[in-house]
């Protein structure tokens, strides 16, 4: 299975214009694995554009992250 450090370092876009409101709306739901995505972060959108792919596994000593109201 595949953890996000074997992607990689992190690679950080830029925003143009204003953030987002909530830090929540960094996110949205894979459409293949329903996996949420940071958008934040290149290589997380790049992997998941990938069709067929299955979800990243967590890496150790993690955090998942729950947003109420997002849905899966």
């Amino acid at each position: 299975m595949t953890k996000l450090s074997d992607l990689g370092p992190p690679i950080h876009g830029k925003r143009h214009g204003a953030g987002p409101a909530r830090e929540e709306d960094h996110f949205y739901s894979c459409p293949y694995c329903g996996q949420l995505v940071d958008q934040r972060d290149l290589r997380q959108v790049l992997y998941h554009e990938e069709p067929g792919h299955k979800p990243l596994d967590p890496e150790d000593g993690a955090t998942i992250i729950m947003f109420p109201g997002v849905r899966r």
